[in-house]
């Protein structure tokens, strides 16, 4: 089991902001920005290059979810960034597809 499917079947304690039957939301343990959340998909798909046509309606979810999960985080007025990272250069280090939802300060163009 990956780190992010022990949050989600809550063997591991995260600081959830949000939780559906088929995804979770909670803060990242390592923030990037002032708010950094992390939102995965409870069945592991590894990264968004492995994600598969029937994958496409929790994907869905999980982005339309970002935007209130973003403003109950503050983040409506200022903006946020979401991002998804896709193997080991663009800077991926857990096999499980996420989310990251940043913001709380101004985030610079390119990323990194």
């Amino acid at each position: 089991m990956t780190l992010f499917e022990k949050i989600a079947t809550h063997e591991i304690p995260a600081r959830i902001v949000c939780e559906t039957a088929d995804f979770i939301a909670f803060h990242d343990v390592n923030p990037q920005a002032p708010v950094h959340i992390l939102i995965v998909p409870k069945r592991p798909i590894p990264r968004l290059a492995e994600a598969a046509p029937g994958d496409a309606d929790l994907l869905g979810r999980m982005l339309l979810a970002s935007g209130k999960i973003a403003a109950d985080a503050g983040l409506a007025a200022g903006g946020y960034r979401l991002v998804i990272n896709n193997g080991r250069d663009a800077g991926e280090t857990v096999p499980h597809l996420h989310l990251h939802l940043l913001g709380g300060r101004p985030l610079q163009w390119p990323p990194g």
